[in-house]
């Protein structure tokens, strides 16, 4: 009897390690999580994207070109409208600046800041700076396996961990098995609730891989408003000194 009850319990055992056996195993889900990261911004990046903001009653468009480096390092310069051309925008570790010719100011921006639309759009400071990491200031969990616009996804569920200065409380992201690129992500407050979700699609062939070109950013609790962002360019791996992330260079860069 006892032999018996032994040989279920292992036969469970194995059958549930065969049927799901990356759920529960938090350093599976990091290194999918790394492998994304590592695919959408290389150890190093430039590139120029369309942002458009859309509302009810009215929309704008914003061109911007940015570099990064070492998730520590990046830097942004509005390329358009005329009237934000010129516009820069710096991250070195936990600081930031920013630079605006028009009144020859340099101003650093608080912490507090991250979570504030970029340019009256609905993509935040945190989303173009590049500020939390998240391989590093979250812990990761897969708690499912979905089928997402074509793609059988990991749903890995990411939570911060307890000394990291982060905006979000919890993010879900939907990461495409083998590409590894993120199809669908789900940004979470402190309590629990759904502020905006990342919808990517138009995978494209860019600089030796295959990523997502264009993001639609769309707030939880105003569907009618959206911000859809697009990659025109994108070369990964480029080097950069870590000189070029000065705030003398928040000024010159174009």
């Amino acid at each position: 009897m006892i032999f018996k009850l032994l040989t279920r319990t292992v036969t469970m055992v194995m059958l549930a390690a065969i049927i799901n056996p990356i759920f529960g195993q938090p350093d599976h889900a990091t290194e999918i999580v790394r492998k994304s990261d590592q695919l959408m911004q290389g150890d190093s990046y430039i590139s120029t994207m369309t942002m458009k903001i859309v509302r009810p009653t009215w929309d704008r468009t914003i061109v911007f070109k940015s570099w990064g480096k070492d998730r520590d390092l990046a830097m942004t310069y509005i390329k358009a409208p005329a009237a934000e051309k010129g516009q820069s925008f710096l991250k070195r570790g936990n600081e930031m600046w920013t630079w605006n010719p028009k009144i020859n100011r340099l101003i650093k921006l608080p912490p507090s800041m991250l979570s504030q639309g970029w340019m009256g759009s609905d993509y935040t400071n945190d989303d173009i700076l590049k500020e939390s990491s998240i391989v590093k200031d979250y812990n990761h969990t897969v708690v499912n396996v979905e089928n997402y616009e074509g793609y059988e996804c990991w749903v890995i569920e990411m939570t911060p961990k307890e000394d990291a200065a982060v905006v979000w409380g919890k993010i879900i992201s939907h990461i495409a098995k083998e590409k590894y690129f993120p199809l669908k992500v789900q940004y979470f407050s402190e309590d629990g609730e759904l502020v905006k979700s990342h919808l990517n699609s138009e995978i494209k062939h860019m600089d030796n891989r295959d990523i997502p070109t264009k993001t639609i950013v769309q707030p939880a609790d105003t569907p009618n408003k959206k911000t859809i962002v697009i990659i025109d360019q994108i070369d990964f791996n480029i080097k950069l000194s870590d000189q070029f992330f000065s705030q003398q260079n928040m000024k010159r860069i174009r």
